[in-house]
């Protein structure tokens, strides 16, 4: 396949908007699409071209990243995109959309692009991973579709996992983010516990830090209950969603993940009381209000 030079990227929220400005910093022509105009206009001055609609943002586009929230988007915008991408384009799709909706995707485009490759990479990793380039990325798709992409990757991410099915590296998402959910609560339920007992949460971390038990992202989201730090990372409405794609994923295939139903349970509560936006830690502050 040919060297990529213009890369289209629709969705420029907080890891779509790192995504551009981190491929620009590689050299690369990017145009960016939202489907809020000043969300794409904070790019322009990093140098992107700012697209009215998502077909003038593909037109000359390479590959196109598709970083939103659901597959609901995605069936809204990708029709229209499709149509205007070049003979030969790769569709990157890198939100987290579940298995389902990865399926749907890949539907859509052999129905209406069979021309175009999908490659699904979603990434596992928050804001700061994304503007630093350190995500882990997990692409599935045709090996010369991914070999193609080794540039975008490497501005992207630190590592990529690949795999030469598509939908693979949204399967895997699914599974790294129950993880998540569960590390989330877990430490926001120690923190609630160690308060209640007059433990210090520092004492808390240096401990579980001395042991097996080390879990550097857990340890980071308990100096954030320390700091009383809950700006968002990764938001727990976000993670809420997520979870719910698990869950969706798991009831289809006839499994009972009764500890991720009992977090979804709790992060809907949470969500409830107005803590969306906070950080996926944000889970300890439903449990402290509700005490």
């Amino acid at each position: 396949m040919e060297p990529i030079q213009n890369v289209a990227v629709l969705g420029v929220g907080t890891m779509g908007s790192a995504f551009a400005r981190r491929l620009l910093g590689a050299g690369m022509q990017v145009s960016v699409w939202d489907r809020t105009p000043a969300v794409a206009a904070r790019l322009a001055e990093a140098g992107a071209v700012v697209a009215a609609i998502p077909e003038e943002a593909v037109r000359d586009a390479g590959v196109v990243i598709t970083m939103v929230p659901t597959i609901a988007a995605i069936e809204e915008t990708m029709p229209q995109a499709l149509a205007a991408l070049p003979h030969g384009a790769i569709w990157l799709q890198m939100s987290t959309i579940g298995a389902d909706g990865t399926e749907r995707a890949i539907a859509l485009a052999k129905e209406r692009r069979p021309d175009v490759v999908f490659v699904d990479a979603p990434v596992s990793g928050s804001k700061t991973p994304a503007e630093e380039g350190k995500l882990l990325i997990l692409a599935s798709g045709p090996a010369g579709a991914l070999d193609a992409l080794a540039p975008v990757f490497s501005a992207l991410g630190q590592k990529t996992i690949r795999w030469e099915r598509a939908g693979t590296g949204s399967r895997m998402k699914l599974v790294l983010n129950t993880w998540l959910a569960v590390l989330g609560e877990g430490i926001a339920e120690t923190a609630v516990l160690a308060q209640s007992l007059g433990v210090s949460l520092n004492d808390v971390s240096t401990c579980i830090g001395s042991t097996a038990l080390d879990a550097p992202w857990a340890l980071s989201k308990l100096d954030k209950i320390e700091r009383g730090a809950f700006d968002p990372d990764f938001s727990l409405a976000l993670a809420s969603k997520d979870l719910h794609l698990a869950l969706d994923a798991a009831n289809r295939a006839h499994r009972r993940l009764p500890m991720a139903q009992s977090i979804a349970t709790q992060w809907e509560s949470a969500l409830q009381t107005g803590l969306g936006d906070r950080d996926v830690i944000g889970a300890y502050l439903a449990l402290t209000t509700s005490n």
